[in-house]
């Protein structure tokens, strides 16, 4: 026999003006490379819909490819950079492959 859904009006039912947000929407705060603090966010592979740059391999991250997203936290989201989810996880054993300016 098939479950019910849950009512609407039922205690403990999510409304859809109370969506549930997926995974670090708002960011997290690590430190960086140079000991700067940095806004980090996580993209999911389904989100990713356009071609980045990585700045720590300065190899391409194609469209589908989860991967993260982060930058300075004095700064603003104008500066964000792309980050393969690796060579975020080892930006304290290399250097920066491209700066921008």
């Amino acid at each position: 026999m098939p479950r019910r859904k849950p009512r609407p009006n039922a205690p403990g039912a999510r409304s859809q003006q109370d969506p549930r947000p997926l995974g670090d929407v708002f960011g997290r705060t690590e430190s960086g490379p140079g000991d700067e603090t940095f806004i980090v966010r996580t993209v999911p592979g389904t989100r990713a819909t356009k071609t980045y740059r990585c700045p720590g391999c300065d190899h391409e991250i194609p469209p589908g490819v989860a991967h993260i997203v982060a930058w300075a936290a004095y700064g603003g989201e104008d500066d964000r950079r792309h980050w393969h989810t690796g060579c975020w996880k080892g930006r304290n054993t290399r250097t920066i492959t491209r700066r921008w300016s």
